[in-house]
């Protein structure tokens, strides 16, 4: 588990989220997250990010289609 409140000074609460295919292994981007994106991703089985130029969760697919369902953590 992650506990965002010990995350070093400047790191915003945010944590690096490396996505991977689930077959091949491949990475295929990498995010990060805060403590509501880690908790809307668990909730709703798609990958949601936290975008740091926008300030805002978004869930990766909204605009595009091509989702990034969650297989595990």
């Amino acid at each position: 588990m992650i506990d965002f409140k010990t995350l070093k000074a400047g790191a915003d609460g945010l944590v690096p989220a490396i996505v991977q295919d689930r077959n091949t292994l491949q990475v295929l981007m990498l995010g990060y997250m805060n403590a509501e994106a880690l908790e809307k991703t668990q909730t709703s089985g798609l990958v949601t990010f936290f975008s740091r130029s926008r300030q805002t969760l978004w869930t990766k697919g909204e605009t595009s289609g091509n989702y990034l369902h969650l297989v595990s953590i």
